[in-house]
């Protein structure tokens, strides 16, 4: 099988219904053979009917747990079908799929990989607390992770087989708990990072996670959540193949 034939792309959507089928076109078009999961994640609009209409495979929550609760609610998905690798893709645009076959070459040998936005590629920008926020956390889970990370926020990232039954059981579904905290907690239990260079877009639609007046917010939110990661107690890999073995 293909490494494409081996993934499942895990979309979360929360009421993404004006771009989601777009998004979900583009990818099957980018990545022949690829399987795409929307997580609807308790959407009041007609997110999860648009998603199946693009060809989909929808799994729908009750209602609506955030990003993180998504994105291990798709491990799952993932584990329990047999895929190899599980790539986050999401449902607003901003993710290009072509960086999907970088991210999954990455990850034959590192169990995550991040497509970071800082690191030379395409002109995305962000400016004030909320970036110095990512430069300290950026800065501290590299420390953790004992490799350079300049976008530890990204939620454009892969996981191979390894970090795929961590995520599937404990992948943390707080605030910033699905980016950060993840990395903490897959970096303690002896999961190899490295990130890669990708071009972010601007989003095709729906509403910011963080609207600008929240900024000061944020940064004390990401502080928080690195305190959370460290404090939880360290966790340990099953018996699996490590990568680049």
């Amino acid at each position: 099988m293909s490494l494409l034939q081996q993934t499942l792309i895990v979309m979360p959507a929360y009421n993404e219904s004006a771009v989601v089928g777009d998004v979900v076109g583009e990818v099957q078009a980018a990545l022949p053979g690829v399987t795409v999961l929307v997580v609807n994640d308790g959407s009041a609009d007609d997110t999860a009917a648009v998603a199946r209409r693009a060809g989909a495979t929808v799994l729908d929550l009750p209602f609506n747990l955030g990003v993180g609760g998504a994105m291990r609610a798709g491990f799952k998905y993932a584990v329990a079908n047999g895929f190899r690798y599980a790539v986050q893709v999401d449902s607003d645009g901003q993710h290009d799929p072509a960086g999907v076959p970088q991210i999954l070459d990455a990850l034959q040998r590192n169990d995550v990989v991040i497509g970071a936005r800082f690191a030379g590629v395409g002109d995305y920008e962000t400016r004030g607390p909320r970036r110095w926020a990512m430069v300290v956390l950026a800065s501290v889970v590299s420390r953790i992770a004992r490799t350079r990370l300049t976008d530890t926020t990204s939620g454009f990232r892969g996981a191979g087989p390894r970090a795929l039954e961590l995520f599937a059981a404990h992948y943390p579904a707080e605030y910033l708990g699905d980016t950060v905290e993840s990395l903490v907690l897959a970096a303690r239990a002896g999961c190899s990072i490295e990130q890669i260079p990708v071009a972010m877009r601007v989003r095709a639609g729906g509403t910011p996670s963080h609207a600008p007046f929240k900024a000061m917010i944020y940064l004390g939110r990401a502080a928080m959540a690195l305190v959370v990661a460290l404090w939880r107690p360290r966790l340990s890999l099953r018996a699996s193949e490590v990568p680049g073995s």
